[in-house]
Formats: C-alpha cells, sequence, structure tokens
C-alpha cells in the first residue's frame, strides 16, 4: 500500500495548485483522477477561448504565455501540460477513486484496484462532470448530447438547443454560422441576463431575425428519434429533430461526497458542509477545494477567484501538525 501525506482526488488547476502548495510546504502528495490531466478543460468545445486572461489562471508561479490576451482551449491543455511538467507533480490518470475511510489517524484510498493511504485528504472533483438531467422520455437516445465539442457533425442538420445561458448561445451560434438548423427551447421569458456582453446582442438579434427559432418559457416534454414534443404557454406542439444538445448545466457529483460521508447543506444548494476559512469538511483531515465548495451556485466560484484555497488548506494543516509529519 503506497503512503502519502496528502492525497487530492481531481488533476484540474485546483487540484494542480493543491500539489503545489504541498510541494512548497514540504509534503509528499498524489493526485488521484478518473479522467486525464485536467480532464473537464479536455471537454470544453475544441475552439473554446476563455473569457478569463492567461495572466488569471497561471498558477504555481510559471507563465502562461497565449497568442492573444484571452488563451483558447488547446493552449490551456498545453500550459497545465507545462505546469504539472515544471513542479513534477505525482500524478497518477485514470484511477477512478471508488472509497475513502478513515481508520484510526489516516485515510486508507482504494482506486482502480489499488490502496494508498494518506494523512490528509483534498476532494478537488469540479462539476463539469455530472450534466443537470432533463429527466424525460427519450433523454437517453443516441442523438442526444449534454457536452458539445465541434460543430462538424450537425452542419445541414435540424438541431435543438436546450439553455440560454451562455453555453446554450455560444453553441447556438456557432451551429447558425455553419448552416444548421437552429431551435432554441428555454425555460426562463428571455436569454439568460448572465450571457456575455458580447454574446447576448447577438444571440437576441438573430432570433428577432428569425435566423435562429426561439420557444420562451417552454420545456421539452419528450425526445424521439425523428422530432421534439414540447409544451409552450401556446400549448404542446412536436418539431422535426435530428439532434438536441441538452446545455443544461453541470453539478457537483453529490452522491460521491455523501459516499465520504462530507455532508451537504440542506437547502437547495447542497453546498459541502465545510469551514470557510480553513475549507475542512465536517470528517476531520478532509477538505474540499474549488468549484464544489459552491455546491450548486456553480457560476459563484472559478479558477480565478479560489486560488488562494490551497493556502487556506496548507495553513491549517501545517497549523495542526507543525512537527514534519
Amino acid at each position: 500500500m503506497e503512503e502519502t501525506d496528502v492525497i487530492i482526488v481531481g488533476a484540474g488547476p485546483v487540484g494542480l495548485t493543491c500539489a503545489i502548495e504541498c510541494k512548497k510546504r514540504g509534503l509528499n502528495h498524489l493526485i488521484l483522477e478518473e479522467g486525464m490531466l485536467v480532464n473537464s478543460l479536455f471537454h470544453f468545445p475544441t475552439n473554446m477561448t476563455f473569457f478569463s486572461t492567461s495572466q488569471k489562471l497561471e498558477i504555481g508561479g510559471v507563465p502562461f504565455i497565449s497568442h492573444t490576451e484571452k488563451p483558447t482551449r488547446r493552449e490551456a491543455l498545453e500550459y497545465y501540460r507545462r505546469v504539472c511538467s515544471s513542479w513534477e507533480l505525482n500524478l497518477l490518470t485514470y484511477h477512478k477513486v471508488d472509497s475513502i475511510q478513515r481508520k484510526n489517524s489516516q485515510f486508507e484510498i482504494q482506486a482502480k484496484k489499488k490502496k494508498f493511504r494518506s494523512k490528509y485528504v483534498i476532494i478537488s472533483t469540479g462539476f463539469y462532470g455530472k450534466p443537470r438531467l432533463l429527466d424525460i422520455p427519450g433523454e437517453e437516445l443516441d442523438k442526444v448530447f449534454h457536452y458539445y465539442t465541434e460543430v462538424h457533425p450537425f452542419i445541414g442538420q435540424k438541431v435543438a438547443v436546450i439553455g440560454s445561458a451562455n453555453s446554450a448561445c455560444d453553441v447556438a451560434l456557432e451551429l447558425f454560422h455553419k448552416d444548421a438548423e437552429v431551435t432554441m427551447i428555454i425555460r426562463q421569458p428571455s436569454i439568460s441576463e448572465r450571457v456575455k456582453y458580447w454574446i447576448k446582442p447577438n444571440i437576441e438579434n438573430r432570433i428577432n431575425e428569425g435566423s435562429i427559432k426561439a420557444y420562451f418559457n417552454s420545456n421539452v416534454k419528450e425526445i424521439h428519434e425523428d422530432q421534439l414534443d414540447i409544451i409552450t404557454p401556446d400549448g404542446e406542439i412536436s418539431i422535426k429533430n435530428d439532434f438536441v444538445l441538452a446545455m443544461t448545466g453541470y453539478r457537483p457529483d453529490f452522491d460521491f461526497l455523501q459516499q465520504l460521508g462530507i455532508q451537504l447543506s440542506e437547502d437547495e444548494i447542497k453546498k459541502p458542509v465545510h469551514d470557510p476559512a480553513t475549507l475542512e469538511t465536517n470528517v476531520k483531515g478532509m477538505y474540499v477545494a474549488g468549484v464544489i465548495n459552491a455546491g450548486l451556485q456553480t457560476s459563484k466560484i472559478f479558477i480565478e477567484n479560489s486560488m488562494d484555497h490551497a493556502t487556506k488548506i496548507f495553513d491549517h494543516i501545517m497549523a495542526s501538525e507543525p512537527v514534519n509529519i
């Protein structure tokens, strides 16, 4: 059984930041990641450009040089590979954590038929791995996607985009510009106010001119192989359809957190219970870092404003363990 001071679950930017802080404090670490390095970023749309500047995405003192002020997905993937290499981080990808159990003063972690032991555990699994499902008949069909990568498969097709936040609007516009027949189904009476300021007027203009059909105050009732049933303010209608892109957002893996013994807030936000000053959960020695701290309010925490999570965690660890652990 491999032993280390700290196990970090999740190899996103915040998980890497925690590993770097761990090395700075002279502690041993191991990152366990069920997918690949920065798995969530890899599944972003192929041609995506970040809203943040490259400088704001820097971690570990490694310069992030991009061709423009705001980096692309491809540049970000390369950057975090360099961070991992520069800091010689101890990382095991494709090692899904099956269980974490506290035994006496340590944790025993089971991942991919291997066992590990550590005194501290940091959960930094983000939220992008779990889409918010529609829970309607037909959602299991192959024509339904909760992640969007690129436009090519949908050229010339009748595509329904469900949602009105940034991702839905970005997808709808890219599809429109590549000659897909785009229909948006939106629960709210208008495009979300949170949509980026340079995107919102663009999508609204396309809707107003009729280039993109939009059903507001509407919900998809059922998905069929060749059509959608939609409940609108004017009654139920059916439209012809080839593909559905459900851009309805994502959520943390609450089942996993509860399996670890982490309590969730009793309100609808479902934040993991933790001390905001130290990020320690109700499970002694287990911490949460990154966007999962916000529960379902996933827009409240992101890479830039969670850079200090690693410092908070390791300040607490070192204060509780003044002697070399």
